[in-house]
């Protein structure tokens, strides 16, 4: 049976697209510094985020159908190589990100100003964002990460606990479905409560996510808008954050299988 197929270039296209707007999203505090809007800022980040997690929840059922489809022979090898694919996308569309953080920070400082002169009015500033006039000076602002992003960071600049937590927590949420869904191969007999177990992985990932990465990232906004830090700082430390996330997509390869079997295991005590 043919490994790669539409069905999957399409599931690896759309997880491409969701991991690049969830490291774009980091963009938005330090558009939001850099313009002094916070408060406008966490909206369009809320949007973002809304999107995102749409998304994640909209490719689950193809996700899940690759299962459907697999060879009766040698299934658990074919699965296992087809969402190791998958996590592969995730990995190259957080890099995608990364290429376009700055590019976007750019383009979200002008989005929170129309934001702001839109009173507040989504559907207005979409409709102004993708007119083709935005689109054609969207593109004047393209530009690639430089070093100088880190000329003014030291070692000790870098919160290393924020860094690792970060690069777990991005681990769990991209194996939450997919170990899910691949425990149900491994307990059969409890596959249904396996599938279901996805939606509270990343719920708790969500959860970690918001009460320990979010709020230390938006408190170092705010210190730049009340001028009691610096945007150099601010930025230095984003891009490390969406380092992590990076690290996070690889660290998930490791974590895949072993996510895989805990929850097959765990199946065993719920049932």
């Amino acid at each position: 049976m043919e490994f790669i197929t539409e069905k999957l270039l399409f599931i690896a296209l759309f997880i491409f697209i969701i991991h690049s707007i969830e490291t774009l999203a980091y963009a938005v505090r330090l558009s939001g510094a850099r313009v002094k809007m916070i408060a406008s800022a966490l909206s369009l980040f809320n949007i973002m985020v809304i999107v995102s997690r749409l998304a994640n929840m909209m490719q689950q059922p193809f996700t899940a159908s690759l299962i459907d489809t697999a060879p009766k022979e040698n299934t658990l090898e074919f699965v296992e190589a087809q969402y190791r694919l998958l996590i592969g996308a995730s990995t190259v569309g957080t890099f995608f990100g990364i290429i376009l953080l700055p590019t976007f920070v750019a383009l979200f400082s002008r989005a929170i100003i129309h934001l702001s002169q839109e009173k507040g009015s989504v559907p207005s500033l979409m409709a102004r964002i993708f007119s083709l006039g935005y689109i054609r000076r969207g593109i004047t602002h393209f530009s690639l990460p430089k070093f100088s992003y880190l000329k003014d960071t030291r070692l000790s600049d870098i919160p290393i606990k924020l860094f690792c937590a970060n690069m777990i927590i991005t681990a769990i949420y991209t194996i939450g479905v997919l170990s899910a869904l691949y425990a149900s191969l491994l307990a059969p007999e409890h596959k249904t409560t396996a599938i279901m177990s996805s939606g509270l992985i990343n719920g708790i990932a969500t959860i970690l996510l918001v009460i320990f990465i979010d709020p230390k990232i938006s408190v170092l906004a705010d210190d730049v808008v009340n001028q009691r830090g610096s945007y150099n700082k601010l930025k230095s430390i984003s891009l490390m954050m969406v380092t992590s996330r990076l690290l996070g997509t690889v660290l998930a390869q490791l974590l895949f299988l072993w996510g895989a079997k805990y929850i097959a295991w765990f199946t065993k005590f719920i049932v």
